[in-house]
């Protein structure tokens, strides 16, 4: 299993996009540099009033995959 640290700050208006499926995926850079792109699905959990911030740790398995989200 590889982890992968990130920060985001997606505002609300920012994210419908995300929501409304005109953007399927959000790239985001992990603290070490690395470049992770997440199903905008997966974030959906976290969105709240004024969009979704905080640190988050993605795991991801031996095939690249998302195992899991969470917010830290």
């Amino acid at each position: 299993m590889s982890y992968f640290y990130f920060s985001l700050n997606i505002p609300r208006h920012e994210y419908l996009r995300y929501y409304q499926g005109s953007a399927a995926r959000v790239v985001v850079r992990a603290h070490d540099g690395r470049t992770l792109s997440i199903p905008a699905i997966n974030l959906r959990r976290f969105v709240t009033h004024t969009g979704i911030q905080g640190q988050f740790r993605a795991t991801i398995d031996q095939n690249n995959r998302l195992v899991s989200l969470d917010r830290q």
